[in-house]
This record gives structure tokens, sequence and C-alpha cells, in this order.
């Protein structure tokens, strides 16, 4: 049983996932090497904890216990006590690397060791030590303390012990577990590329502006945000690198091709939210322009969207990346989608799905618009995916 839990990198994401482990009854370590990301980040955390008991989500005593379960460190070799460390460091595999060789010599032969990269590979990662087979993904979303999902990427040499360990504490966490095979994005980063990239095309072929595009995936889908809101949300730059990387791993497939438009609103400074503009201006004052209305157009652009969606939902199905339900409910718990895209893909009927792709393709003719051999398999013997 995991109860003693390290957790390596104060910043926002480790200070989560400390708070996730420590609200489940675990002792945790938080290390840092910098002592001011472990003040910001225990100043942090009784904000957040006076906040919870403000609006009766907790009550004082589990406040206390919550803090008291939190140990604040900067040396690693008080990390050795764990029976599972988390690393929430800088995306850099070089960096990861040479953490976990280090980290290695100082905990027991039985901690797992894990990383919460959201598009390095694990079994990469996993390579740089000694028993490779205790390594594992462990990918929490931001905020962690209120996101659901957590995608679990076993490597190759990952032991199914560890594996095992791993999901039922995550369950104990009260998180939604999606187990994902180790390849570029994992679940929700591959199988949400076309939510922004989709998008972008469309900006860029003139079929729409930006506002009328995210109208039409709020009023006729119910997403909560536009695609062109939550690149301006996650960041331009951030969105746009995400991209960029999963492009690269998958050796180019055009079906995850960057788009010239955010990368020049990148190169611009134009980042979203936090720079102030983005494809939306934040100035004080600044009005939002408003949508075009033309129900055909805004049903034309949602449905684009959509199945270029399922399609790539229906391809993580087909290349064994997670099962039906975890896809689904990675989209649904990570990213907030109003359905899981396997069973809209039900609602709207298989033979929709497969027409509308080959529509685009034929007007296209770019391999982007392929459609999934697993959709067509299935128009063609009547199935569904639940």
């Amino acid at each position: 049983m995991i109860k003693n839990v390290g957790i390596i990198g104060g910043g926002t994401m480790g200070s989560g996932i400390a708070q996730v482990a420590a609200t489940a009854g675990c002792m945790v370590t938080l290390y840092d090497v910098h002592q001011g990301a472990l003040d910001t980040a225990k100043a942090n955390l009784e904000k957040i904890t006076n906040r919870l008991v403000d609006k009766a989500r907790i009550s004082p005593q589990e406040k206390d216990a919550i803090q008291n379960n939190i140990r604040y460190v900067n040396t690693i070799k008080e990390l050795a006590n764990s029976d599972l460390t988390i690393e929430a460091i800088v995306e850099n595999m070089e960096v990861k690397k040479k953490l976990f060789q280090e980290l290695e010599n100082h905990v027991s032969d039985a901690c797992i060791i894990a990383t919460n990269t959201s598009s390095l590979s694990i079994a990469s990662i996993a390579s740089s030590l000694k028993k490779p087979n205790r390594c594992i993904g462990i990918h929490f979303f931001n905020p962690a303390p209120l996101m659901k999902l957590v995608e679990v990427i076993p490597a190759i040499q990952t032991s199914q012990k560890v594996l095992a360990s791993v999901q039922i504490t995550l369950e104990n966490w009260k998180k939604v577990v999606a187990v994902a095979k180790d390849t570029p994005g994992f679940i929700v980063n591959r199988v949400a590329r076309p939510f922004y990239g989709e998008a972008l095309r469309m900006y860029e072929e003139g079929v729409a502006d930006f506002a009328t595009i995210d109208h039409a995936l709020k009023s006729v889908g119910g997403f909560k945000m536009g695609p062109f809101e939550l690149m301006d949300f996650i960041g331009n730059d951030v969105n746009y690198t995400v991209t960029h990387t999963v492009f690269e791993a998958f050796y180019n497939d055009s079906r995850y091709k960057p788009s010239f438009t955010q990368k020049r609103f990148a190169e611009a400074g134009f980042l979203g939210r936090k720079s102030g503009k983005g494809f939306y201006d934040y100035a004080p004052g600044a009005v939002k322009p408003l949508p075009e209305t033309n129900q055909k157009l805004l049903h034309t652009i949602f449905d684009r969207i959509l199945v270029m969606l399922i399609n790539e939902a229906a391809d993580a199905l087909f290349l064994n990346i997670a099962s039906a339900q975890d896809i689904d409910a990675a989209m649904t718990t990570g990213v907030n989608y109003p359905k899981g895209l396997l069973a809209w893909a039900d609602e709207k009927g298989i033979p929709w799905c497969v027409k509308k792709l080959d529509g685009l393709y034929n007007e296209y003719h770019e391999p982007r618009y392929r459609c999934s051999p697993l959709l067509r398999r299935m128009d063609a013997t009547n199935k569904t995916f639940f």
C-alpha cells in the first residue's frame, strides 16, 4: 500500500498533486531545490484550504490534516522513505533523466518512480534507471485537485505490479484513471488536436472568423469554450508547442500539422489572456466581436470539427492507445467535452461519420482527412462503439 509520497517540483502542478495526495491521507514530501518555490507552494496551499473551509468543502480539522501531511524540503535525500515519487518539473528529457538517475540513489528498490510528463516518451525516461520496470507515467491535468482525470502510461519496461499499484492508489485518491499506451500525446493531447487544428484551418480558409467558430462549438455542440477562447486560455505559445511536438513525434503526419496563424500569434506575443491579447483582446473595456448567427454555417463548422475529433478518437482505439471507455472518460473528465467522442459517433451514426470524412477527403485530397479504418469497418458491419 502506498502511504509515503514524494513530489518533485514545487510549482503549480507539483503542489497541486501534493494537495491531492495529502487530502487522501498520504504523508507527502514536497521537494524543490528552490526554497522560494516551496515557500510559495506552502502559502498557496494555506490560501486554497482556507477557501475550502470558507465554502464548507472541508472542515477546519481536515484543513489542518492536509497541511500537516505535507513536508517541504530542498534536498533530494529527504525522499528516501517514499513508496511513490512523482516528478512535475520542466518538460525536458535530459533534465528528467538526470533527476531520475540521482533519485534512484536515494529511494528504496521498491519505490515507484513516476513522471507527470504530458508528451515525452515514458520508455525513454525509464531507460535512465537501473530498475526501469519501476517507472511509469502519471499525467495529472491542471489544476490537479479539481481535474478528475489522470492518464496512466506504462512504458514497455513497466511491470504489471507497478501499473496495478498506481491504478489502485489513484482510485483511492478519487481520480478517474485512463490507461494509455506510451505514444505521443497519450489520449487527451492526441485526440484533442483537431479541436484546435481544424478550427484554425477553417479560419485560414475564410470559412468564418474566430468568434463565429467559437460560437458554433458552444451553441451547437454544447462545449463550454470555443477553440480560440480555449487556445487563448491555455496560451498560444503553449498550445503551439504541444501541437508542434505531437506533429514531429508522429513523423510529420499531416493530421497534426501546426498552423502558421497560431505560430505568428505566438511570435507576435499575442499569447492570449496572460499577455492581454490573443485571438481576442482582453484589455479593459475591449468589446468582443459578435459572431455570425447563420444556422447552416454554424452547423457546418461544428460538424467538421466534431467528425475530425471522432476520427481521431476512433483511430486511437484502432491503434490500441486506450479502451473505448477510457478514451471517452479522458475527453469528458480531462478536457470537459460535453460527450464522449465515441458515444457521440454512435449518436450521429457511423455512416454519417464516414460520409462526412469521405466528403472532406474528396474535396481536399489530403491525408489529414483520411477516414479511420475502424470507422470504415464498423460502417460495413453495422457496428457501434457501445
